[in-house]
């Protein structure tokens, strides 16, 4: 029981742990709240496992670039499916890659509340993956297009490459005429940074087209009618 004693002493909490890395860990502020948000979404992710065998929380496992102006997360938005009375499941709305970006406000601080948000489909995944060191890539989105209020609200993103070949800027504009708003993000990534985000991109690219289910997967986002998905897999690109 002594030694048991001493080991408890000498092994810091959890709490203490996070305390100590957060200075050193470059990001803070606001952002930091998302972090302490997402680890709670793991804690909570794992109790309902436990509680029920069942998968009832998201997993958050964004990838994410931290730069001096603004920050870049990305991350796979599964798709949802409905089950059938024959007993398949039958497609609801297609998976994404959600590249989430968000302004700097100071030095190694980032303001999560004004975030903005893309999602690219599987052919733009496509895309993105198979440009070359000195090839770029540009894509356009309108919720509203072909409709009387095409061009309200435009969104924007480029990769494109720097002159020394050492990486990509990263673009994202929003246009927002209703609001008056014109949002602009730029993050420069490394060719490493890219090599990770390339190689994510293709082993979630089945995923999101919802063929992992030709595996068997298991996924939590099947339902017995649409209405009953995982709200925080509902989530779009225009929430923002």
């Amino acid at each position: 029981m002594a030694i048991l004693k001493l080991i408890g002493l000498l092994r810091p909490s959890r709490n203490q742990l996070l305390h100590k890395r957060l200075p050193g860990e470059g990001v803070r502020d606001s952002i930091w709240q998302h972090a302490i948000n997402t680890l709670a979404g793991f804690s909570t992710v794992r109790q309902n496992i436990v509680a029920d065998g069942k998968l009832t929380g998201r997993v958050f496992a964004p990838y994410s670039v931290f730069k001096g102006k603004a920050a870049l997360s990305a991350e796979p938005r599964l798709p949802t499916f409905s089950k059938l009375d024959s007993g398949g499941v039958k497609l609801n709305r297609r998976g994404v890659i959600m590249l989430t970006f968000w302004p700097s406000v100071g030095e190694r601080k980032y303001d999560w509340e004004k975030r903005q948000l893309f999602a690219l489909s599987a052919t733009e995944v496509g895309s993105l993956i198979s440009i070359g060191t000195r090839d770029s890539c540009e894509f356009f989105h309108d919720p509203s297009m072909l409709s009387s209020n095409a061009g309200q609200v435009r969104k924007s993103l480029s990769f494109k490459p720097n002159a020394d070949g050492s990486g990509y800027f990263v673009s994202l504009s929003v246009v927002n005429n209703n609001l008056k708003t014109n949002d602009r993000f730029t993050v420069p990534v490394t060719t490493a940074e890219f090599a990770v985000m390339r190689t994510a991109f293709s082993f979630a690219l089945p995923h999101i087209m919802g063929w992992d289910r030709f595996t068997n997967q298991p996924s939590e986002s099947v339902s017995q009618s649409p209405s009953k998905v995982v709200p925080q897999l509902m989530e779009t690109e225009w929430d923002r």
